[in-house]
């Protein structure tokens, strides 16, 4: 007799495809030991009439099972759980039925309690997402991108994909970094002087983590980004606030007692501050006289629609003391993770070493996947096409901004993917946000990129990387709504 088909269901939230997720249902069942070996299946035609899906998706779904040893197919008879099948584990996992550890007390040290801003899962179900950091998956090349991560599938590559590399990169990867990526910015380097990273987030950790210690002085941009600040302060390092304003850091507020300074210099995260060549000069300066090092994130210079951008400070640098951070998960996706490091030989030597104890590298199939992606020419179509349809995003929102008479604190001079803006004084931006997720609007409230118990409350972020031309009029309007309501 057949399992009864009333025992099969599917996750309504559950993701993928139908015929995956009905594999995961049979396979869980059988690892889970509820169906054991040489049951039988329903019927593929009484499982589809259940499920209220199509029968060739059911046998699609037994087929795979059949070819991964889950399930046997019968002459005549039809499907059964596989003698050969994986066996459940001999006893059942129990949860403690109390917890006697005094967790406050056991933990050694804490890595929550940050200000780091709270980005919804589900911010594209939003109508109006004015929010930074998510793709647009319109404007990404699926088609290309898949070619790609299929030619990396291939024997040719087998062993960049499943050998462990233990400290060392994608050679092809590395080749465009030093080839194409860096001479943009004026830079130049050698192999051993950089270091792939999982996101230009994972790039500062380990810069941080390199340079600083109990001892050391860190200086951080006010406001910025807070996940840095949070990395920052778990290093335990001191950590001095340098005020921007509309042209960046100032160097002449850099502390005499700085060992190591954190800049956004081409895009000054969040205030879009672009730094003038005057004030780099300056401010390398300044750092030569402190014999400080200088940790530049530049983090957003592909998006620079308007003009091109000024070389890096790391370009200009004569003295070695500059270490250049990256990434290609902006203008790629940023669920892609990868960046990379630039410095002088023997701190990369370090950064590897500490990265190794971490996690060796990062997966050699996303390193050489994106080595195509790029070599081939891929990656400047999409900055192009990116640079026009943002280009044109951005009009639509000065001109959205301006009719409601919103006030704009800063923008970029070369381009980037939002604008930071300043609310009445009154007025809480947290509040706001609240409010406007009820009208399916996204803002990004401003007072975490702040120091301090009291940090100001009406500043925002309004992003225009995430949501089409023709949505950003009616959901400013919204914005400028709300914001008269709470005046």
């Amino acid at each position: 007799m057949a399992i009864p088909v009333e025992t099969f269901f599917l996750d309504p939230e559950g993701e993928g495809t139908l015929q995956s997720r009905i594999q995961q249902m049979i396979a869980e069942g059988i690892l889970s030991g509820r169906l054991a070996r040489g049951e039988k299946l329903p019927s593929s035609r009484r499982l589809a009439a259940h499920l209220g899906v199509s029968r060739i998706t059911v046998t699609l779904a037994y087929t795979e099972l059949q070819a991964s040893d889950y399930l046997e197919a019968r002459p005549r008879s039809g499907y059964y759980v596989s003698g050969n099948a994986p066996e459940p584990p001999q006893f059942a996992a129990q949860h403690p039925r109390r917890d006697s550890i005094d967790w406050t007390r056991a933990l050694g040290r804490r890595f929550t309690g940050g200000l780091t801003t709270f980005k919804p899962q589900d911010w594209s179900a939003y109508r109006y997402p004015f929010l930074y950091g998510q793709t647009d998956p319109t404007l990404f090349d699926h088609a290309n991108w898949r070619h790609c991560a299929l030619q990396a599938l291939g024997q040719r590559d087998f062993a960049a994909l499943t050998a462990d590399q233990y400290d060392q990169d994608d050679p092809k990867l590395i080749e465009f970094i030093l080839r194409h990526t860096l001479p943009r910015r004026g830079i130049l380097a050698r192999p051993d002087e950089v270091l792939v990273t999982m996101g230009a987030q994972n790039a500062l950790w380990l810069a941080a983590q390199v340079l600083l210690t109990q001892r050391r002085t860190a200086a951080v941009e006010e406001p910025c980004y807070p996940a840095l600040r949070d990395i920052l302060v778990q290093s335990r390092c001191n950590l001095a606030s340098v005020p921007v304003d509309r042209d960046g850091l100032r160097p002449e507020a850099l502390p005499a007692e700085a060992d190591a300074l954190f800049t956004t210099p081409s895009h000054q995260s969040p205030t879009n501050a672009t730094m003038p060549m005057a004030r780099r000069r300056a401010l390398l300066e300044r750092a030569r006289e402190l014999d400080s090092l200088i940790i530049e994130d530049d983090y957003e210079f592909e998006i620079s629609f308007l003009r091109p951008p000024l070389p890096a400070l790391k370009s200009l640098d004569a003295d070695g003391r500059v270490i250049y951070v990256g990434s290609f998960s902006k203008s790629i996706f940023p669920g892609l993770r990868l960046g990379y490091l630039v410095g002088p030989a023997p701190f990369i030597r370090e950064a590897r070493a500490l990265r190794t104890l971490v996690l060796r590298h990062p997966p050699g199939h996303m390193q050489r996947t994106a080595a195509y992606f790029l070599g081939m020419g891929h990656y400047d179509s999409l900055i192009r096409r990116l640079g026009q349809v943002f280009a044109s995003r951005r009009q639509a929102m000065e001109h959205a901004l301006a009719a409601n008479g919103l006030q704009v604190e800063g923008r970029g001079a070369f381009g980037g993917s939002s604008i930071w803006m300043r609310a009445p004084p009154h007025v809480d931006t947290a509040e706001l946000d609240r409010r406007l997720r009820s009208r399916s609007v996204l803002i990004e409230p401003g007072h975490p990129f702040f120091e301090g118990p009291s940090p100001p409350r009406n500043y925002y972020r309004l992003a225009y990387s995430s949501i089409p031309a023709e949505r950003i009029g009616p959901g400013i309007d919204l914005i400028a709504e709300e914001l008269a309501r709470m005046a």
